[in-house]
């Protein structure tokens, strides 16, 4: 759908054009100017605490282990990383910072990052499922961790990035 000031341009084009108005000069009538229509983009979004927060916890119930608590603290690191991935796009086989940033809440001794994407939005079965069965990321989901933390940041072509961070 055009800007609405290209509506109101088009409307003028076509309002002073000779055959628009019913005069007819003798002149062959100009055409309409063409425009381009502006290229859709998916708004850029960030998801805090979505549903893997809950899948992970069910995975560990699953395996014996106690749930994984929520921190405003790992959700700051997450939602950096998710947000940088989203502007950079994926980026092997260092793709961010977040395990030592982690360690930095103070929430424990060991920190771990599990990241993602997804080319069609955010969809939390689906990277929980990817994340399960890859051994690295299934070692942080079931690890000797206590806190956890997750953030989705979309961007402009709809693909979604996540970082799930660990202590």
């Amino acid at each position: 759908m055009p800007a609405a000031g290209h509506q109101h341009t088009d409307a003028l084009a076509l309002a002073s054009s000779p055959s628009a108005a019913g005069i007819h000069s003798g002149t062959k009538p100009k055409a309409a100017p063409q425009y381009t229509a502006p290229v859709a983009r998916a708004p850029r979004s960030i998801v805090i605490g979505s549903y893997q927060q809950s899948l992970i916890n069910r995975d560990r119930a699953s395996a014996g282990l106690g749930p994984l608590t929520w921190s405003s603290c790992l959700a700051s690191v997450a939602v950096s990383n998710a947000v940088r991935l989203s502007h950079q796009g994926w980026v092997q086989p260092y793709h961010t910072n977040g395990a030592s940033l982690d360690l930095g809440c103070h929430l424990g001794n060991q920190g771990g990052e599990n990241v993602g994407w997804w080319s069609g939005g955010v969809n939390d079965p689906q990277l929980n499922t990817m994340f399960m069965n890859s051994p690295e990321h299934r070692a942080n989901i079931m690890g000797p961790y206590h806190y956890v933390a997750t953030a989705w940041a979309t961007a402009p072509n709809g693909a979604a990035y996540i970082a799930v961070e660990f202590s």
